[in-house]
């Protein structure tokens, strides 16, 4: 899954994504005003999406969708638990002092405390969402402690050690306000226990080398389609042995699951057809059992139900929360299809087999077929865990790689989500003050959406479905560890960029010229280099993956070519700019480096990993860094968005659901506030 959300000048992508849109289905959303953009906080906004055509769905197909939204939010206080340890508490805890804080409300310091409980929220515990690193208040210890006793009715937390207010400071006030205690999430530094220095829930009282040799002694080296091990447990040390707790019903996680079940029972009923619905039987079968061979057999299901309107991801999907790449974090998408905007991505993954054998990658490297890529726009309707509020705006999935490669895949874009980020941008650009010319202006104004959504396309349909492993070759996960994910979002954008120069998409009739791929090459090394430097804070480094593949990219695209200044970097007025002088020869580069990351991945080379990541992808110029953030304080943008979730409320009648209405909140907090009640399954501490 390409779980980044680019900038927003990187994320207009309307020209494709907005035909999201029939025109029956723009009189529908245009019948009133609609505001996208609802809060800013911090480095945050806090947008809507929209459900164009909901109310045109049959009955079935909207009491499908309740339930299914319903199950995704079951699984909420998961994705908090697996962050951090204590995250619940926090949450439950600053809930309780929202609701119930007695003094007064308009004081500065009630204005920084709400400003971190949003934070907190947004990023679904105490640290980062994007930089995982602890989010420091910027209150006091005792104004914490003053809020707590003004809050007499409130219900704090109470376990183990703790059995009042006052102990429940106690126990907060390191975890709060202590900046070497849970410093990071994901800590991907390799000169350190990456499991030991990470702070997420993932595991307990073991080391980075104990929990390699553990499943260096399980995995079946022979095994022809592995589970992927680890990906839904918690590995703890008892009576100094290593012990998974499986997430299941009757396991970790239980109470959360059990009502995760819950409602995919319910919505297996009214599934659409006999595919879908032995889809979700097997993910309810999973989530019964804990065993990782329904797992991959629910994801072949999955992939097979191609016909369906209405879709959903749910389950521990993603493994960018934990350094070593095994474990998962629980998300849910649930979605419906839009069938107008399916036919562009549809030419592309139709032509998979043709990109994959044009491609420059070493001809032992490339698939001889290339098996069941579906692609297709949807229209978000619930998001949830992982996926929010901070959300993908392209998915490709399952992430096995033996199921990829036999059975198939399914790639999507997320057409509302898309559509949200283009309204807020089109009210607001960076372009002008960080493109060089007017003539980039000008293409990135008549291209820029276009351009941005064939790159999601070919990155999410042919990017993550090309090439193969070397036989006897391990995972890349087992082979490249922590730059794993690096590196595959890497060599995906690196096919999508490769094609974006290429006449096959004018032919295909998905984009005019190549003006578009100028208009995306320019867009992606002035993001890679400059633009994405305002989401990391002066001194910092790169940590996140998608963030050290951009520049990756752009950096030593920028050091191969400069002999013939392929791009270059110019002053003017003071300020930096990174111009494409040569399209053609920057295509080259991108296939050169695209060959490089592929030979890497089918080899298990992780030197060869490890040099190009840490030598082009980590280390930021500092003073670039500095005047990035500086030219971006005029800008009225924050460098991240979220969204807050539409509601989906069944009508009843005679115990029957009759109809299912949508209405999509604005607030943002009593959003949190109402999830917080309506959501929450498991103990403070797992």
């Amino acid at each position: 899954m390409k779980k980044n959300i680019k900038p927003l000048l990187l994320a207009m992508f309307a020209l494709a994504m907005v035909a999201c849109s029939t025109g029956e289905k723009e009189k529908e959303v245009s019948e009133e005003p609609f505001e996208v953009k609802v809060d800013q906080f911090a480095d945050l906004q806090i947008l809507r999406y929209r459900i164009p055509g909901f109310d045109s769905l049959s009955l079935q197909q909207k009491e499908l969708l309740y339930y299914l939204s319903e199950a995704a939010k079951a699984g909420r206080d998961i994705i908090w638990d697996q962050n951090y340890k204590y995250n619940l508490v926090v949450r439950r805890t600053l809930e309780q002092l929202v609701e119930h804080y007695e003094g007064d409300r308009n004081a500065p310091e009630f204005a920084s405390f709400m400003e971190y409980t949003k934070r907190v929220w947004f990023s679904n515990g105490i640290h980062h969402h994007y930089s995982t690193k602890k989010i420091m208040p910027e209150f006091t210890e005792a104004y914490f402690e003053s809020l707590v006793s003004g809050s007499p009715k409130a219900a704090f937390p109470t376990f183990e050690s703790v059995a009042d207010a006052a102990g429940l400071v106690s126990f907060l006030k390191p975890i709060l306000f202590d900046p070497t205690v849970a410093a990071k999430r994901v800590n991907q530094d390799p000169e350190v226990d990456n499991v030991v220095a990470s702070a997420n829930n993932f595991y307990e009282g073991v080391t980075k080398a104990e929990v390699e040799s553990y499943y260096a002694k399980v995995k079946d080296k022979n095994d022809k389609t592995p589970i992927w091990y680890g990906l839904n447990s918690k590995l703890v040390k008892e009576n100094g042995q290593l012990v998974e707790k499986t997430w299941k019903s009757g396991g970790m996680y239980g109470a959360a699951i059990d009502k995760i079940i819950y409602w995919l029972e319910k919505a297996s009923v009214v599934a659409e057809n006999e595919k879908q619905q032995t889809a979700l039987r097997l993910l309810i079968e999973y989530y019964k059992t804990g065993d990782l061979r329904t797992w991959d057999a629910y994801n072949i299901a999955w992939v097979a139900d191609t016909e369906s309107m209405i879709d959903v991801v749910n389950g521990f999907i993603e493994v960018y929360g934990d350094a070593l790449g095994m474990r998962a974090s629980y998300e849910s998408v649930v979605s419906v299809r839009d069938m107008e905007a399916t036919k562009r991505i549809k030419a592309i993954g139709d032509q998979a087999q043709w990109f994959e054998d044009n491609s420059p990658l070493d001809p032992a490297h490339k698939k001889d077929t290339v098996t069941g890529i579906s692609a297709k726009v949807i229209l978000a309707v619930q998001e949830a865990g992982d996926a929010a509020p901070s959300t993908p705006i392209g998915i490709n999935l399952p992430n096995s790689d033996w199921i990829r490669k036999d059975i198939g895949s399914k790639s999507v874009s997320l057409g509302n989500i898309v559509g949200a980020y283009d309204e807020v941008a089109s009210k607001g650009s960076s372009i002008e003050e960080f493109a060089f010319s007017q003539e980039e202006i000008d293409r990135s104004r008549k291209y820029g959406a276009l351009a941005g959504a064939l790159h999601t396309d070919m990155h999410e349909v042919i990017g993550h479905a090309s090439g193969k492993l070397n036989p006897g070759v391990g995972t890349p996960k087992e082979t490249l560890v922590i730059y794993a994910s690096t590196l595959e979002e890497a060599r995906a954008d690196l096919v999508a960029l490769y094609y974006l120069m290429d006449e096959k998409l004018i032919q295909l009739g998905v984009m005019p010229s190549l003006e578009v791929g100028k208009a995306e090459y320019d867009s992606y090394i002035r993001n890679g280099l400059m633009l994405q430097l305002r989401r990391i804070d002066e001194g910092d480094n790169l940590e996140e993956s998608h963030m050290r593949n951009r520049q990756m990219i752009a950096a030593w695209a920028l050091e191969k070519g400069a002999a013939e200044k392929v791009i270059e970097r110019k002053m003017k007025d003071g300020k930096s700019y990174f111009v494409v002088n040569d399209y053609i020869k920057l295509r080259a580069l991108f296939g050169q480096l695209l060959r490089e990351i592929q030979r890497i991945k089918s080899e298990g080379d992780f030197k060869a990993g490890q040099a190009l990541v840490e030598t082009y992808g980590v280390k930021v110029d500092q003073a670039l860094l500095k005047e990035v953030k500086e030219r971006y304080q005029k800008i009225q943008s924050a460098p991240y968005s979220g969204f807050m979730q539409p509601k989906l409320t069944a009508v009843m009648k005679d115990g029957k659901v009759v109809d299912v209405q949508v209405t999509y909140p604005g607030d943002f907090v009593e959003q949190m506030m109402e999830f917080g009640k309506e959501n929450s399954h498991l103990p403070h501490i797992n």
